[in-house]
């Protein structure tokens, strides 16, 4: 449904459902792609017949309308698999011509009339420009694309939609855009989950190592657009080790969810909390909240002091903080003085924190 033109549909266009004679070759130039997009190792045996059956390798001799009836019904039966179906849009009027896959897709019934205009609001806001723009450019180059956008179907589900779109022409003019539409919402939502869990530390729940690095490197990038600094707070927990030692592992454990907990707390809406390593935590404060990062470090210091209940034991660990600002500086030189103010603080006894503010060689206030 590269539906997305400008201008009102001419007189009469919707959407119909594509029969035997309506699919026509062009379905058989998706075999290809539509091989690429099957998700199941036992569609592999229909997809071999899909393409047997273009290549008219099982006709038989037979009326080409039994071949057309064939090659739609194999066709629905593999897109229906891969959650698939077939699209076209005639350009001269506008007129939609939909398989039953896309119907689906857009939960509407099988055959139901669909006016460009109306096809056209299922998108989000979004999706609908980013659409238009493709396609337009699609149409004037005579090429094709492949676009995710999001929706809302006729019963309010939100999808995640793949459209694949290739431009027809006849005597260098185009007269219609066609292509496939594949729902992949499972696959969108299983992404989003595994991106998730390689982001985030799986005892605290507070982005690991991994997104820390690409957060600073962020920052940094954006502090050398901005007039004003981030800056990152480096939090060491102290008295963890005696924790471990003298009440156990499982103890420490409850200790460092507790400890995330707090710097979430104190930090919300200042800053993004990472645990960057055993007892090591960081906060990235963007360029707008780094004027009160020495207030939240202070804040940091006053709430990690609070002993944590563990049945009738009260287990007292506290905080060292290194502050530096993002001063036109890379992720490792930022990381590099944060460091050494968090250093200086364990140095003056702990239980406080430092601020580096110069270039090297740092030395924290």
């Amino acid at each position: 449904m590269s539906e997305a033109s400008p201008g009102a549909p001419a007189a009469g266009a919707g959407a119909s459902h594509l029969g035997p004679g309506g699919i026509g070759i062009r379905l058989g130039r998706f075999v290809p792609l539509l091989g690429r997009l099957l998700l199941q190792p036992r569609d592999a045996a229909l997809l071999r017949r899909l393409q047997a059956v273009f290549r008219g390798g099982e006709a038989g001799g037979g009326p080409r309308t039994d071949l057309a009836a064939e090659r739609l019904r194999l066709f629905e039966r593999a897109s229906a698999a891969a959650r698939i179906g077939f699209w076209e849009c005639r350009l001269p009027d506008e007129r939609l011509d939909w398989s039953g896959g896309t119907y689906d897709i857009f939960d509407l019934p099988h055959g139901h009339r669909v006016e460009r205009r109306d096809a056209l609001e299922f998108y989000t806001r979004g999706s609908l420009q980013t659409l238009q723009a493709r396609r337009s450019d699609a149409i004037a180059n005579g090429s094709g694309f492949v676009l995710d956008t999001e929706l809302t179907t006729a019963r309010g589900a939100r999808r995640v939609m793949r459209i694949t779109a290739t431009v027809d022409c006849e005597g260098g003019r185009p007269i219609r855009i066609f292509g496939l539409k594949q729902e992949i919402t499972e696959e969108r939502l299983l992404l989003e989950r595994t991106r998730r869990l390689a982001e985030r530390d799986a005892m605290t729940g507070l982005s690991n190592r991994v997104r820390f690095e690409a957060e600073l490197a962020a920052l940094c990038d954006a502090c050398a657009v901005s007039s004003s600094p981030g800056a990152l707070l480096l939090v060491d927990l102290d008295g963890f080790k005696e924790i471990n030692d003298t009440y156990g592992h499982a103890a420490g454990d409850d200790c460092l969810v507790e400890a995330a907990r707090r710097l979430e707390r104190v930090s919300r809406g200042m800053g993004s909390v990472a645990r960057i390593g055993g007892d090591e935590f960081a906060v990235i404060v963007p360029p707008e909240g780094a004027v009160g990062a020495e207030e939240l470090a202070a804040r940091i210091v006053v709430a990690m002091a609070e002993p944590v209940r563990r049945g009738q034991s009260e287990l007292a660990f506290g905080a060292s903080v290194g502050v530096a600002l993002a001063e036109a500086c890379t992720s490792e030189e930022l990381f590099a003085r944060a460091d050494a103010a968090l250093y200086a603080a364990k140095g003056a006894g702990r239980g406080t924190f430092r601020t580096s503010r110069a270039s090297p060689p740092w030395p924290p206030q």
